[in-house]
């Protein structure tokens, strides 16, 4: 069975252009609704669904004040993919080390037959 947690909520978020050009516009600091539609050419009623699947993977937050909806950048939220990175970097790295370990061997038992 496949695994659908944080992580992947993040993967998700992330997959889609829009999305990512949100993030990195929200990486330079918090701003509107109208003010993240303006230079992607979307309307706005596509730019809160967006938002509302950056909200649910953690990687944004926001607060509505009167009639406007500002939206930022929470870090917080890339924690589960660095730790799914971490994850993964650590079980190839012990794939690798297995493999280094298997081609020394090799090597040192061919230079042995070799004399």
């Amino acid at each position: 069975m496949l695994n659908h947690g944080p992580a992947a909520d993040v993967f998700h978020a992330l997959g889609d252009p829009t999305r990512r050009a949100l993030v990195e516009a929200l990486g330079k600091g918090a701003k509107s609704v109208s003010e993240l539609a303006a230079p992607l050419g979307i309307s706005l009623a596509a730019v809160v669904q967006h938002i509302g699947v950056l909200e649910k993977s953690g990687l944004v937050r926001t607060e509505k004040v009167g009639r406007v909806r500002t939206c930022r950048m929470d870090p917080r939220g890339l924690n589960e993919l660095e730790r799914w990175i971490s994850q993964r970097r650590a079980e190839w790295n012990r794939h690798l080390d297995k493999l280094d370990e298997y081609l020394l061997a090799e090597e040192l038992e061919r230079k042995g037959n070799a004399q």
